[in-house]
């Protein structure tokens, strides 16, 4: 719609906003009217009509087989168009048009904007399956006639209400009409039996729809007083009530047709399991972030007892062996740290990256600096967790053997997302400037402990590849690369 404003009429952006804002309430008319809608502006050079957007009921047969969006007509072909526009008047006279033989009742309405007339809706009725109304229909069309009065009055949409419509209830949900003093005049089937859920026993009509969910609702002191102003219609609002184990969702749509408060229309849907499975998942999040963060706890005191153990023992091999746990076991509690923060089970390992580069930095026997360029990026748990483990193994195997007591020196970590959204790939280096590989050496054959584990991590739990060159100048280069779920866009 935005491109076709702008390509072919003259209204400005805070028009444009509002025909979104129109755009965004009309599946209601659209539904109550059981007949699709079509949004017509005139062009720049008045000549002729664009279609700038389209809507079909979900109440009734559709009237257009073919999509609307983006079609031209010269001024004059469809004189209902011309009259709305120029009079500023909803047209609904002249006969029926036949369309595939169907036949097809058209009627026009102005949409109206601070005085102007922005452009027509054309409201067409599909009358192939007419019969006589029911009770429901009839107050869906009268509804719908004093929204349509509304639009062309310039009073509906309602100013900064904007509507999710996707979140909101609709026509078919739930539905009561409301007199002037908010006395139910008519209920839905469905919207009675919203209000039975949370608890009433009587019928609807006759009673004042304030009141009665003001009763209904769980006593609160002074915000009784609010929910039957709330739900008796005079303002555009959007609430919830829950009572007796039940939720109801309403909105509130006062009817203004002719510039007086005549009533209101009220939207309501039950969506008690819908809050209580949203219930639920927060349950599940809370227990699994709980979780995390005991697993958490529990490693950082297996690393404080670890830590223990070391200053006990005399031989600096048993020693350095334990620190070497030490910083495996903090690898992983700095995964579950981060997990315990997340509402899901994916985390952004940059963060991660940084904070193992900074614990194996503490490390390094000379003045060796570490630092991270590329990003990672948000990756899966079973993914963080191995990962993390893989990336305190290569650099401390890079400190430890590639510099010695007193040498300056740098370790560079970089991180790469490629591939396709089929084939995501993260490409990871981590490369010093130290002194190299020995003569001879075999990564994939080495077997000192913790490249077997990086061996293990990296080709059985992650499914990648992993190998270590000498770098192009001076040092090792170390080089994995990884599958991994593409980040959402």
């Amino acid at each position: 719609m935005n491109d076709l404003v702008r390509q072919h009429t003259a209204l400005d952006g805070s028009d444009l906003e509002w025909l979104h804002l129109l755009v965004s309430e009309w599946q209601l008319l659209s539904d109550l009217s059981f007949a699709d809608l079509v949004l017509w502006i005139p062009t720049l050079d008045g000549t002729r009509y664009v279609s700038v957007a389209q809507m079909r009921p979900n109440t009734g047969p559709t009237s257009y087989q073919d999509d609307m969006v983006g079609h031209l007509v010269p001024r004059g072909r469809r004189p209902m168009l011309d009259a709305a526009l120029d009079e500023g008047r909803i047209v609904r006279e002249g006969d029926p048009e036949w369309r595939e033989e169907v036949p097809v009742r058209v009627e026009s309405i102005p949409v109206r904007r601070e005085g102007r007339v922005l452009g027509v809706i054309a409201r067409n009725t599909n009358l192939l399956t007419v019969r006589t109304p029911s009770r429901l229909e009839l107050t869906y069309l009268q509804s719908a006639s004093d929204l349509a009065q509304m639009i062309a009055a310039g009073t509906f949409p309602f100013p900064g209400q904007q509507v999710d419509m996707d979140a909101s209830p609709r026509a078919g949900d739930g539905l009561v009409r409301l007199d002037a003093d908010g006395v139910v005049q008519y209920a839905s089937p469905n919207a009675l039996s919203a209000y039975h859920r949370l608890g009433l026993a009587a019928d609807l009509v006759g009673h004042h729809l304030g009141e009665t969910t003001a009763q209904l609702a769980p006593s609160r002191g002074p915000v009784d007083e609010g929910l039957a102003k709330l739900a008796s219609g005079w303002a555009p609002r959007e609430f919830e009530v829950e009572a007796n184990g039940g939720v109801i969702q309403l909105r509130v749509i006062p009817l203004k047709p002719k510039g007086t408060h005549i009533g209101s229309l009220v939207l309501l849907r039950d969506v008690t399991e819908l809050r209580r499975r949203e219930r639920e998942l927060i349950t599940k999040d809370a227990t699994i972030r709980e979780i995390h963060h005991r697993v958490k706890n529990n490693l950082q005191t297996v690393a404080a007892l670890l830590r223990l153990q070391a200053r006990r023992i005399g031989s600096a091999e048993g020693r350095e062996a334990l620190e070497e746990a030490v910083r495996r076991v903090g690898s992983i509690a700095i995964v579950h740290e981060t997990l315990s923060q997340n509402l899901d089970e994916r985390v952004e390992f940059d963060e991660i990256a940084d904070r193992v580069l900074a614990m194996v930095a503490e490390i390094s026997p000379g003045r060796v600096h570490t630092r991270r360029t590329g990003r990672f990026g948000v990756l899966d748990a079973e993914v963080a967790t191995p990962l993390s483990m893989v990336l305190t193994e290569l650099l401390q195997n890079a400190l430890e053997h590639g510099f010695g007591p007193g040498e300056q020196g740098a370790v560079e970590v970089t991180a790469v997302r490629g591939g396709t959204r089929a084939d995501a790939r993260l490409l990871i280096s981590v490369q010093d400037d130290g002194r190299g590989l020995p003569e001879g050496f075999d990564p994939h054959q080495a077997g000192n402990l913790g490249l077997q584990i990086v061996r293990t991590l990296v080709e059985g739990e992650l499914g990648g590849r992993f190998d270590m060159v000498p770098a192009s100048e001076r040092g090792t280069r170390v080089v994995l690369d990884l599958p991994v779920r593409p980040e959402k866009p």
